[in-house]
């Protein structure tokens, strides 16, 4: 990776690490609201993340945008077979992610924020990459 590309990504990350600090979507409180029925925010914020996705796929495919090197973006359609690994990633994902009050980017950004506990769910889920990759051939299909 060039120089400048790693200096643009570090910055988009870091801006985009404030609008979640600013969002509140990385609140621990606004995150058990939501798992608990009792506020709109997230919903509203996922909910318009979703729709802000679904455009810009939307333009990509029919304006035929390319990435940075100018190669065609592609993007594959899902394999409706692997419909039960989704439910079962997702399900674990969601609970993790109720259990800890974050998900995995929003750790990052709870680390850079100071909260330094936020270490143990990382090198957690670093170790549950780790673990997934040396079984994965294992697991079933």
């Amino acid at each position: 990776m060039k120089a400048k590309d790693f200096i643009l990504y570090l910055l988009a990350g870091t801006l985009f690490g404030f609008v979640l600090m600013k969002a509140e979507v990385v609140s621990w409180f606004r995150i058990q609201e939501m798992f608990r029925f009792e506020s709109f925010h997230m919903f509203g914020v996922i909910g318009g993340a979703i729709v802000v996705g679904m455009i810009s796929l939307q333009v990509i495919k029919r304006l035929n945008v390319k990435d940075k090197d100018g190669n065609p973006i592609k993007i594959s359609p899902k394999d409706s077979t692997q419909m039960k690994r989704y439910i079962i990633g997702g399900t674990f994902f969601g609970l993790g992610w109720a259990l800890l009050g974050a998900c995995p980017g929003p750790m990052f950004v709870l680390l850079g924020s100071g909260l330094t506990i936020m270490i143990v769910p990382i090198l957690a889920g670093m170790a549950g990459t780790w673990a997934y990759a040396a079984l994965k051939d294992k697991l079933p299909h």
